[in-house]
């Protein structure tokens, strides 16, 4: 209990010293930064080569931060089991593992060498049970069984705002996970890393569950940060608008941070460069790669050095006559470490920009809300494979049999199977009345559903040998023949590649 009291007294100095952060960030040096958009083609297949490589050679783990009930989705378990309707049926976790187990593939055959890509899964007390009994159900997703590693973050109790432990029973403290940068505490705890050390693990990727356009284990991202030698590395995407609600990578003191979009003033988020760029654009999205060195010091010698934050929450308790008491507005306090807030301890770092439409779309809320839902995370994908067919020289036509244009305007639900209703005018297709406020027929939005199993393909690549001069209809599924598809209202996919 004294270590506990001590967390939330730093967090309290820190929160009451009064500084101000605008006076003390500055934004990354441009050495430290690459960006998909501005390097070369030749530049792009050399950071890919050196990441596959790793990858045959055994070099490379991936870390998820999957301790995340389903709340504010409405449901009781694992966000990582959650499926968000697409044609397939696949949850989070099916989508993560059969990429990993592609991308190994890959390497594989690129360099002649059979290994596999550790996956080492940070669960919390409430989803532990549920998402191994989930894995093994699933055979893992075709992965090994010893190439899946469970481990569990620990607790911290709830505290009250004058920082007396809430009690969630009779006998019972009120407890929750120690945030994202437990991380680090359990690798030691739990002898994780030092399996990592025992099988020849280098270069680690972490990521956080909810986004379901990660690229498992991206050999261009780490090709990237062993380009620059970095000890510590993270994946961005570029912030353009200065009150989007994202922390920004820059720099603090001398040292690399995260700033919280709550941490700085809206003069410095609207500051411009002259290329009429944010001057503080490198919007975090929890995608960070460590090497083995550097993660075995912050374990070390660095986890008690990490402050706890804060976070106002609706914590039930257990009154003074004994009622069980569920709070209607916020009553305590949660204390939570930030998996970023290690940064700092590197000497070497670097920050490699994505485009947001090809790598992040996080699951967070319920359809209920604007963003973050089933909803839009089901049309990024499918507008991910969309472009994947585009590019490899597939076309699409409507239901008519014309052939669309390549940029067919705005993505809808006009064409989504998991609508319930039809449309009005009985086609297929949104005739505009629906959401965008709009009738006319020079307004109308097609949506194109394309699902392609990353048992297939990981990021495109060997779709053109399937796919080039042909033209399909929405909806068009394409599943390995490694695999069964599940039960949907698409009952069979389009076609099945032999693998």
């Amino acid at each position: 209990m004294d270590a506990v009291n001590s967390y939330f007294q730093r967090t309290q100095v820190t929160k009451s010293s009064g500084e101000t952060i605008d006076d003390a960030i500055n934004p990354l040096e441009p050495d430290v930064c690459g960006s998909v958009i501005r390097t070369s083609d030749e530049d792009m297949e050399a950071y890919r080569n050196i990441g596959l490589e790793k990858i045959a050679n055994g070099e490379v783990a991936v870390v998820l931060l999957a301790g995340g009930q389903g709340t504010r989705l409405g449901v009781d378990y694992p966000k990582g089991m959650y499926d968000v309707n697409l044609p397939s049926k696949k949850c989070l976790y099916q989508l993560q593992g059969e990429r990993l187990g592609r991308i190994a593939e890959v390497a594989a055959q690129k360099y002649n060498k059979r290994s596999h890509i550790p996956w080492y899964i940070m669960t919390s007390e409430a989803t532990k049970e549920k998402t191994r009994d989930y894995f093994a159900r699933k055979n893992y997703f075709g992965l090994s069984e010893e190439n899946v590693i469970f481990f569990e973050q620990n607790t911290l109790p709830c505290m009250s705002f004058d920082g007396k432990i809430i009690m969630d029973g009779k006998d019972k403290l009120s407890k929750a996970p120690d945030g994202n940068g437990g991380l680090y505490k359990a690798l030691g705890g739990s002898k994780v890393l030092d399996d990592m050390i025992s099988r020849g693990i280098k270069h680690i990727h972490v990521y956080c569950v909810d986004n379901i356009l990660i690229k498992m284990a991206d050999p261009v991202f780490i090709g990237f940060c062993i380009s620059k030698n970095a000890q510590c590395g993270n994946k961005c995407v570029e912030k353009t608008v200065p009150t989007e609600a994202v922390g920004v990578v820059c720099k603090v003191k001398g040292k690399y941070q995260v700033v919280e979009y709550s941490e700085i003033t809206l003069k410095t988020a609207q500051l411009r460069n002259a290329d009429g760029r944010l001057k503080y654009n490198a919007g975090n999205i929890c995608n960070h790669y460590f090497t083995i060195d550097f993660l075995t010091d912050v374990v070390r010698n660095h986890d008690d050095e990490l402050i706890h934050h804060i976070a106002r929450k609706k914590i039930p308790y257990i009154s003074s006559t004994g009622e069980y008491i569920k709070p209607t507005k916020p009553n305590g306090l949660k204390m939570e470490k930030f998996v970023f807030d290690v940064f700092r301890f590197a000497d070497r770092f670097c920050s490699w920009e994505v485009l947001r439409e090809d790598e992040f779309s996080a699951l967070k809320n319920a359809d209920t809300a604007a963003d973050c839902t089933p909803k839009t995370c089901r049309h990024a994908l499918y507008n991910l494979h969309y472009r994947y067919i585009l590019n490899a020289g597939g076309r699409f036509s409507d239901l008519a049999g014309s052939v669309l244009p390549e940029i067919p305007g705005n993505i809808s639900p006009a064409l989504d199977i998991t609508r319930e209703k039809p449309y009005p005018n009985g086609n297929g297709i949104s005739n505009g009345d629906e959401g965008s406020g709009s009738s006319s027929d020079e307004e109308v939005k097609k949506s194109i559903i394309v699902e392609i199993s990353p048992m297939v393909t990981y990021a495109g690549e060997g779709l053109a040998e399937l796919v080039k001069g042909n033209i399909y209809s929405s909806p068009l599924i394409i599943a390995s023949s490694k695999e069964s598809v599940g039960k949907s209202r698409i009952r069979k996919p389009s076609f099945i590649v032999d693998q």
